[in-house]
């Protein structure tokens, strides 16, 4: 199995998250079925099959994450010394050549990706444009409107 770049953060996220499903909503779920059992008749059930489906769904998300993990790179972008380039991990600051616009984004794993807090997928069409350059580089991007400049004005490794 290849492995998945993360950074300190996300794996964190997602261990917390298996800790809650381990801890809580697993134990909810396997007494929600003991409650709808007690019930009787299992064939016209809903409670039973809505719990069976929520306990599906949880067992599957714990094994996507523990498979996550064990395939997991973390990487601390703190403790990165790329010399100046953009790499997994790091935080640039960009300027829009067209419209003069600033935007701040940190190139991320597929799980911790969020555009609304800056947090861009490594796999996505921006992070691969810029990866490999450096500060004062011009990383053309290729848009749904066309393709757009951007300038790269810093790049940190935080």
């Amino acid at each position: 199995m290849a492995t998945i770049p993360i950074t300190k953060r996300g794996a964190e996220k997602l261990k917390e998250e298996l800790q809650r499903l381990k801890t809580v909503d697993r134990p909810w779920v396997i007494n929600a079925i003991a409650e709808a059992r007690a019930q009787g008749d299992l064939s016209e059930n809903a409670e039973y099959d809505a719990a069976k489906d929520r306990q599906g769904f949880i067992e599957g998300r714990i094994a996507e994450i523990e498979g996550k993990l064990s395939a997991a790179q973390i990487i601390d972008p703190a403790e990165l010394d790329a010399g100046g380039r953009v790499v997994f991990g790091a935080t640039v600051e960009l300027e829009d050549e067209d419209s003069g616009a600033a935007v701040t984004y940190q190139i991320v794993g597929e799980d911790e990706a969020d555009l609304k807090l800056g947090l861009v997928n490594i796999s996505s069409p921006i992070a691969r444009a810029l990866i490999g350059k450096e500060e004062g580089d011009v990383a053309e991007v290729q848009a749904p409107g066309g393709t757009k400049r951007f300038e790269i004005v810093a790049v940190r490794y935080a």
